[in-house]
């Protein structure tokens, strides 16, 4: 009997909600979070992404179990109000060819006061990036060997933000991918 409450959970693993599924699986609970939610939803950059051919539209955080989403980072630790509000929504090519996350990043995330830490960019590119070819990978997963990042500009807290990313070369369970996080407004950061 000691095993029965971790059956929905790894039920949760081994039957994940689909892309479709996770679009839906968001609720605003807060004012905030229901306008953040409503921006990304209806901006430009979203509206034209769901009209591109050959990409699917998720809630990748979504497919972690609620019992293990509150022990992933950007999932679980760094979600929430003044944080990463909302979950992100991502936009993958088939095949692990790329990818556009478009999130928001809350007054609570700052390494100075107003300026996002540099290590939550890090955190979000090596995420970005490693979901980006996770699909061209023989079993749909990896692991970071090696990230080099340049920072342009400070971001402010208080941003939306897209990370794009492009998977450049695939070799056996090896894949490179370049990639970089702007402002919704365009500026490279």
């Amino acid at each position: 009997m000691a095993a029965a409450p971790a059956v929905p959970a790894l039920n949760g693993l081994l039957s994940p909600p689909t892309n479709d599924q996770t679009l839906r699986m968001f609720t605003p609970q807060y004012e905030d979070e229901r306008e953040i939610d409503d921006f990304i939803r209806n901006h430009p950059l979203t509206i034209e992404m769901r009209s591109r051919p050959g990409y699917s539209e998720s809630r990748p955080h979504l497919k972690i179990p609620p019992s293990f989403r509150n022990h992933n980072l950007t999932g679980g630790t760094l979600a929430g109000s003044g944080k990463v509000t909302v979950p992100p929504i991502v936009f993958a090519e088939e095949a692990g060819k790329s990818l556009v996350s478009i999130s928001y990043l809350g007054n609570e995330l700052c390494g100075h006061p107003g300026i996002v830490h540099g290590g939550l960019l890090a955190t979000l590119l090596d995420e970005g990036l490693a979901r980006c070819c996770f699909a061209a990978l023989p079993h749909n997963v990896g692991m970071t060997a090696k990230l080099n990042i340049h920072y342009r500009n400070p971001t402010p807290a208080g941003s939306y933000v897209v990370l794009k990313a492009t998977t450049t070369k695939v070799e056996g369970r090896k894949a490179w991918v370049q990639g970089r996080i702007e402002t919704l407004a365009g500026g490279i950061i």
